[in-house]
């Protein structure tokens, strides 16, 4: 068989016109023998310097140089000396210009040098394939900055303002889990800020600056979800693109996922996400083969997962492989400490971006404490952002704020007093009476005048209404 082998490739070799080969190629060629002697060049080396084989061939390269009509910076000298490839540059006189030669040695089998290959470049065209390499370059750049702007815009560029011990023993738990890659589950209300948690944890991990992709599973119809997830094959169903798509997890490859309202999930697609978890890979829809994954992998959810475990709408050992690293977050009303915090942010942010310099009013944040906010932060940050834009003077009243949190005139959610005994409800009106009366006469002094009531008995009060937000004791 090796016999055979060797025939074929003799064979071969017969039928090639190493001639017809160096016409057709684009350098230009210029071959010597072992003395330096030019015995020829091919029609892209007369196109790349205007100089004719009847000008080159049975002269020898140092004679044309040391004519100095035709070119110099030849190599085929240094070649024959050197015994090695040798680069250089030469000028063609005729047409006044520098190519880009490089000679190659072809050696006898006793050792001697039995020709000199020289290929000629011409630098135009070198010129314009660097310049098509830099203008890659560049876009290469150009789109690892957007890449990296578009990251950053998915990170968002809020920050978290806290001061409760509740969002402290967050933030201590986020940074002890954030540098591994521990899958999390966060939960809490709608508006208690997840994805700003999930953002933290990618910010603060060893993945930062790899892809970050967010899902909302509620978001997304069932039917297209499954898709979306994990892309699909060409032709897997009627619409597919043709060449496929891939799906979020492969997107996320190497980075972090965060699949936002996982509570929302379909059951049957609970089942793929655990093979996800479990073994780190996926099938796409319509696929035959794997996909290997390296990613990170952070759920969300406002709803109670362990109840929907319970009620058969959420899987159990799904749950238990997301809450590996659970992170409660509180609702506003119960860590009602980072309120001024994050009033005192906000308004300075939104005054900044609708160049307004507004202030909240000490009763105005009295009553923003007072607020049981069902929406949380971001009912809070949406409510100062219109007041903010709608606000003519700098000062940001109670009254004002009031308006803001009871548009409708319903009172609901406006004290925690609303539902409680009479004792409660009564306590709560008149709290609301007098800081309003406080905050529009200006005076304690004033405000009892135009209450008719005793100036004692209103700073007895008044002072009372400041240290409580509660209501009275009912025992």
């Amino acid at each position: 068989m090796e016999h055979s082998g060797d025939a074929f490739r003799q064979e071969a070799l017969s039928q090639i016109d190493f001639r017809e080969i160096c016409e057709n190629l684009y350098d230009g060629i210029h071959v010597t023998d072992g003395t330096g002697t030019i015995i020829f060049i091919n029609q892209a080396y007369t196109r790349t310097t205007g100089i004719k084989p009847e000008d080159l061939l049975g002269r020898k390269v140092s004679e044309v140089e040391q004519e100095g009509k035709l070119y110099k910076g030849a190599v085929t000298d240094t070649v024959l000396a050197q015994r090695r490839r040798v680069n250089s540059v030469a000028t063609i006189f005729p047409l006044n210009k520098e190519v880009l030669v490089t000679g190659t040695p072809v050696f006898a089998p006793d050792g001697s040098i039995k020709m000199v290959v020289t290929n000629t470049r011409d630098f135009p065209e070198l010129k314009r394939l660097e310049q098509q390499l830099l203008t890659l370059t560049e876009e290469r750049q150009k789109a690892d900055e957007e890449l990296a702007y578009l990251r950053q815009q998915q990170t968002g560029g809020k920050q978290m303002y806290y001061h409760s011990a509740a969002m402290r023993q967050v933030v201590e738990l986020i940074h002890t889990v954030a540098p591994t890659d521990v899958t999390v589950l966060i939960t809490g209300e709608s508006g208690t800020g997840k994805e700003l948690i999930a953002n933290e944890i990618y910010q603060n991990s060893t993945r930062r600056g790899k892809p970050f992709i967010k899902v909302n599973c509620a978001a997304i119809p069932a039917e297209l979800l499954e898709s979306e997830l994990f892309g699909y094959e060409e032709g897997a169903f009627t619409g597919a693109r043709r060449s496929g798509k891939s799906g979020m997890f492969e997107l996320a490859n190497t980075g972090v996922i965060l699949l936002d309202e996982i509570g929302d999930m379909p059951l049957p697609l609970q089942a793929k996400l655990l093979r996800v978890l479990q073994q780190r890979e996926i099938m796409r829809i319509g696929g035959s083969k794997t996909i290997q994954l390296d990613l990170r992998v952070i759920a969300s959810t406002n709803l109670d997962l362990q109840e929907q475990v319970r009620a058969g709408r959420f899987r159990e050992d799904l749950y238990y492989r997301l809450n590996v690293v659970p992170i409660e977050l509180k609702p506003l009303r119960e860590r009602k400490e980072d309120i001024p915090y994050l009033v005192e942010r906000f308004c300075a942010d939104f005054s900044k971006k609708y160049g307004k310099d507004t202030r909240i009013s000490a009763a105005g944040m009295d009553l923003l404490q007072s607020y049981r906010w069902p929406g949380n932060i971001r009912e809070l940050e949406n409510m100062l952002e219109r007041i903010v834009v709608t606000n003519s003077g700098g000062i940001i009243t109670r009254d004002v704020v009031y308006s803001a949190l009871n548009p409708d005139g319903s009172h609901s959610h406006l004290n925690p007093a609303a539902g409680g005994t009479l004792r409660q409800q009564v306590f709560a009106f008149e709290r609301e009476v007098i800081l309003q009366a406080v905050e529009r006469e200006g005076s304690l002094r004033k405000a009892a005048k135009a209450l008719g009531v005793d100036h004692s008995t209103l700073v007895k009060k008044y002072r009372h209404f400041q240290q409580d937000n509660s209501g009275p004791d009912e025992r």
